[in-house]
């Protein structure tokens, strides 16, 4: 279902998730920018008290929700099931994909399965983990269902083993431990059915961390990357793929390591952050749209399940 008209927008930010203070930015930047465009914009900022969101919700009657949350409960198909039950036009894709992309594991098998290249793994619990090393070094430890780089520890030759126990998980906890691939980290964001530019990501840090994503200064974003027409063309296609195949709608963003002259998809992010070091307004901004008008085609392209 899709709003028939769009006059009045409830931004949901915040959550419970460890992504909350980035999505309060996130949030706060989508207001300002749909206020601008004349919209009756009301903010929400979400705890763990589903009645009171339901009740507020009900009061407001949104046309749209803008949903601004990161990370759990908020990017992995919850909140898009609560909306859909209440019949609630949201932005940015639906439950199913919005579940699926958020399982690391189950979204490589769809893209294993499509033909994208993914990097080798496997699934261990936390105490496996913690035991020793779970496969060749050198070799990537993160949570099956996190985003923005949270939890996540390369383990090196030579290194330590690194301690888990900030990651909030539990002995029998899955952990997904994953072939690192050097080279050249990209991304790219999708739009509807359109791939906008190719971003090379650099950091001083061991790779792009949660720091290095939110932290003024953490990275260099080098826009248009890099690359030959042939890569730079192969990285839009891939991304567009793997939005197609998870089924996900309104804005994502793919990101992808470049080994030589092989791409290996890392991931998809279904809630890409819109703070001012995030990389989707970037692209958006590079093919000719303002902030604005990319919150607003947003919003007009909202859709629930229902």
């Amino acid at each position: 279902m899709r709003p028939t008209s769009i006059s009045r927008v409830a931004v949901l930010a915040g959550g419970f998730s460890k992504e909350r203070e980035i999505s309060l930015v996130s949030g706060n930047a989508a207001a300002r920018a749909l206020k601008a465009k004349g919209l009756d914009v009301t903010f929400i900022d979400l705890k763990r008290d589903m009645a009171a969101l339901v009740s507020t919700l009900g009061t407001v009657k949104p046309d749209v929700v803008f949903n601004a949350l990161h990370g759990r409960f908020g990017e992995d198909g919850c909140i898009q099931g609560l909306l859909d039950m209440m019949r609630i036009p949201y932005t940015n894709s639906g439950r199913l994909a919005s579940a699926v992309a958020m399982d690391k594991p189950m979204a490589k098998r769809m893209f294993a399965a499509a033909g994208i290249p993914v990097a080798e793994e496997c699934i261990v619990t936390r105490a496996e983990a913690e035991k020793g090393d779970v496969m060749e070094r050198p070799y990537v430890l993160k949570p099956v269902n996190e985003g923005s780089s949270v939890g996540v520890k390369i383990v090196r030759a030579g290194d330590n083993h690194p301690p888990l126990d900030d990651l909030g998980l539990d002995a029998d906890d899955l952990i997904m431990a994953e072939r690192f691939i050097p080279g050249r980290e990209v991304t790219v964001a999708v739009m509807g059915d359109r791939p906008l530019a190719v971003t090379e990501i650099t950091t001083g840090r061991d790779f792009y961390d949660f720091e290095a994503k939110y932290a003024t200064g953490g990275s260099k974003h080098i826009l248009p990357a890099q690359l030959d027409k042939r890569l730079y063309d192969q990285a839009m296609e891939l991304s567009l793929a793997a939005h197609n195949i998870l089924g996900c709608r309104g804005v994502s963003r793919a990101d992808l390591r470049l080994d030589g002259n092989d791409f290996f998809m890392l991931e998809v992010n279904t809630q890409p952050g819109l703070t001012p070091t995030s990389l989707v307004p970037e692209q958006a901004q590079h093919v000719g749209m303002s902030f604005e008008d990319l919150m607003y085609w947003m919003v007009e392209h909202a859709q629930c399940d229902v």
